[in-house]
């Protein structure tokens, strides 16, 4: 048991396996954040070009 115990520990192989996982969730959080900024600001600006179209009328 006890050897078993420190194969384990000295296994390093799926180390770069979880270290790809954990930059691919940074990378998606970082994506969602700027798309959700990007779509907010973008409603912003229809918002604001509408009711400046709005005011144009007679």
């Amino acid at each position: 048991m006890k050897k078993n115990t420190r194969s384990l520990i000295k296994n390093t192989e799926g180390l770069s396996t979880v270290e790809y996982v954990i930059i691919l969730i940074l990378i998606a959080v970082v994506g969602i954040t700027a798309w959700r900024q990007f779509g907010n600001a973008v409603v912003t600006k229809i918002t604001s070009s509408t009711g400046q179209v709005s005011g144009l009328g007679p």
